[in-house]
């Protein structure tokens, strides 16, 4: 039943893409009105801080910079940031988590102005700086959006004028740089003009931005409508909106393209914010926008011309959300 339910979701969200739609901004959750009012905390600090918190049989409880948070011992254990616990260097931990006791508690929890000391039952003293828990906690990444973006249709995005930027100021610049990726994380697009049509400098190009993926494809190809490969994008056929590379189990996350010849008419590029359409379908329709996060498919590519013989197959959700803050990182 629920394919059936899908299957017209996915013909609603694709006319959705067809269409421009208005933003909304998401608003983030009241928390407050998820703890008790009645809770007595044991430990205060000054008026300013505006910090309590209260040591608990199987957990520390704290209240800072208006958030309530639990936090587990075994958590907070293995997570010592001390030089014999964590090597800051590397960024990785020092301490076997096998070897925390599952039953641990701190003896003794201490402040100093916005840390916190926790001492454990065999002498080691751990730190915690109140910014660093809040961060770090579960209560305070649902209130965190990982990416901001501005969500666009075409009046918006002609509207915002975003430039394009010089391909030597790209390319030797660390602002040039910076302006691209400003633009491409805000708006999921970007452009860089004057680039030389040749897949020499188009390398270039991607490589200043990060490493260039091995795929069925090649690291870099070129292709143009001969049907050399089993795909409509070798053919003259137009392309409708969609997204590329669902089949893979970790999609790409950022595709450059770059006309290096062209002949005749038509070969325009479509581009849509399908973050945009998700958003009206999470306003509009939350019960369909959860079917569509939450729902596994098999997204496939079969193709057996020539030589060329693949069948891929990735499985994930059309929408796919941080479980914690309900924000959309992925479109299949």
């Amino acid at each position: 039943m629920w394919y059936h339910r899908l299957s017209h979701l996915q013909s609603r969200f694709q006319n959705l893409l067809k269409g421009g739609v208005k933003c909304q901004v998401l608003q983030q959750p009241n928390f407050k009105n998820l703890f008790p009012i009645d809770i007595h905390w044991h430990h205060t600090t000054s008026k300013s801080l505006n910090c309590a918190w209260q040591q608990l049989e199987d957990h520390f409880e704290l209240q800072y910079a208006n958030t309530v948070m639990r936090f587990d011992y075994v958590w907070l254990r293995d997570h010592c940031r001390s030089a014999s616990c964590y090597n800051s260097k590397t960024h990785q931990r020092s301490l076997d988590t096998a070897s925390v006791d599952l039953c641990i508690k701190p003896k003794i929890i201490r402040q100093e102005e916005t840390t916190l000391f926790f001492t454990w039952p065999d002498g080691h003293v751990t730190r915690y700086e109140l910014d660093w828990l809040v961060k770090n906690s579960y209560e305070g990444q649902k209130q965190k959006v990982i990416q901001p973006r501005i969500l666009w249709n075409a009046e918006i995005y002609q509207q915002a004028q975003v430039p394009s930027i010089d391909f030597q100021s790209f390319l030797e610049t660390n602002e040039g740089l910076k302006k691209f990726l400003q633009n491409f994380l805000l708006y999921g697009i970007a452009f860089v003009e004057n680039v030389p049509a040749t897949q020499e400098h188009t390398e270039k190009l991607a490589e200043r931005i990060s490493l260039i993926r091995e795929t069925i494809y090649g690291r870099m190809w070129y292709f143009t409508s001969d049907f050399s490969r089993g795909d409509t994008a070798y053919t003259k056929l137009a392309l409708d909106r969609h997204t590329d590379t669902t089949y893979f189990q970790e999609p790409c996350g950022i595709q450059v393209f770059h006309c290096l010849k062209h002949e005749g008419t038509g070969g325009r590029t479509l581009l849509v914010d399908g973050f945009y359409a998700a958003e009206q379908i999470l306003q509009k329709a939350p019960e369909q926008f959860e079917l569509l996060s939450k729902v596994p498919l098999k997204h496939e590519y079969i193709e057996n011309v020539g030589e060329c013989h693949n069948h891929m197959i990735g499985v994930g959700p059309v929408l796919n959300i941080y479980p914690w803050n309900k924000e959309l990182y992925l479109i299949r």
